[in-house]
């Protein structure tokens, strides 16, 4: 009985926070504070003890330069989670550190997270789980498309038809809604950890130097392009040259970016025309008014709007701070619950919503 009072008290003083569980970088939403934070999902582990040393923005700043008896992880993979354990470890210090100006000593918060729209069962549970053995007291799962519109301030309970699209780091989601229904969706594991291993072979291959991670995607924010631009950019990529094994570096252009993530961005415009060509009528005639939302890191990719304009013939624009469309959607679910209960994904193990 007392234990049961004192974990009411502790959810009574806890927060409600919406997180998007990204495969590049989790972010979390308060209530009434907006997002609160934006780090990157890495954690160090000490492979002797496997405790958790590193999570977030240090654990980041450690890829590549770990002591032999550490290892950097990021534990979820195509948008869905790989490593159970250290996804839990990674989600306890965000929850803690969200609620690190409140007086909790041990934070049990409502919680509402995105997951991709073709999720299995098995990681849909994965995701619930983890949010549970890490402090939650309550969980609740929403598609990212879903949760991204409504984040991005559309009208999704319209009549009127809609088009998100969301370009994460592990998935991209491509969903048609209507009257708050998803009619058409397209959950595709191609985004913007492809494109940084897209760069990653370019540069080895045509000039015989091995780069990091963290250079190709800086070379992706930097210079990455999916449209030409007006003044081609350049950046220095740094590394070690294969044919002698000592550090190398060259000068790499967007023109040769732009060559490098094609194959993939035609992918991601190619899944927008199939879910497109399955979109009745009716919804397309309201979609040549409304266009397409873009969402997620990968809408801030150069020359992307003016790329989809010309593939799709149809206006197509960002939503406003497109990062963190999915955290801040996630979080309005759970400031309107009885509004957007409807909205939750079910998990059939107990056939509930988000339990």
């Amino acid at each position: 009985m007392a234990a049961n009072i004192f974990s009411w008290l502790m959810g009574y003083f806890s927060l409600d926070i919406g997180i998007d569980l990204g495969t590049a970088n989790t972010l979390v939403n308060v209530r009434g504070k907006g997002i609160v934070i934006n780090e990157p999902s890495w954690v160090v582990i000490n492979k002797r003890t496997h405790e958790t040393f590193a999570v977030g923005n240090t654990a980041k700043e450690m890829v590549g330069r770990t002591p032999a008896n550490y290892v950097a992880i990021r534990p979820l993979r195509d948008g869905v989670i790989s490593e159970f354990e250290i996804t839990k470890s990674m989600l306890e210090y965000f929850i803690g550190k969200a609620h690190q100006q409140a007086i909790v000593p041990m934070p049990r918060p409502r919680v509402a997270i995105g997951i991709p729209s073709g999720a299995t069962e098995v990681e849909k549970r994965a995701v619930y789980d983890a949010a549970m053995a890490a402090g939650a007291r309550e969980t609740y799962l929403v598609e990212e498309p879903r949760a991204a519109a409504i984040g991005a301030g559309l009208p999704i309970n319209d009549v009127k038809g809609t088009m998100v699209v969301d370009i994460g780091g592990g998935t991209t989601e491509v969903a048609v809604i209507s009257m708050g229904e998803i009619v058409i969706s397209r959950s595709l594991r191609i985004a913007g950890d492809e494109l940084d291993e897209d760069i990653l072979q370019f540069i080895r291959k045509k000039y015989n130097l091995l780069i990091g991670e963290r250079m190709a995607e800086q070379l992706k924010i930097n210079i990455g392009s999916a449209y030409p631009l007006q003044t081609e950019l350049t950046m220095t990529a740094r590394g070690r040259n294969l044919i002698t094994g000592l550090p190398g570096s060259v000068e790499i252009s967007s023109v040769e970016i732009r060559e490098a993530i094609n194959p993939s961005i035609q992918i991601i415009v190619d899944t927008i025309k199939d879910a497109l060509d399955e979109v009745p009528p009716e919804l397309i005639s309201d979609l040549l008014d409304s266009g397409v939302c873009l969402a997620g890191g990968g809408a801030q990719i150069l020359g992307m709007v003016p790329r989809l304009k010309e593939e799709l013939n149809l206006r197509v624009w960002v939503a406003d701070d497109p990062m963190t469309c999915v955290a801040r959607g996630a979080g309005m679910v759970l400031e309107s619950l009885s509004q957007y209960k409807r909205f939750l994904v079910s998990l059939e193990r107990n056939n509930s919503r988000g339990q």
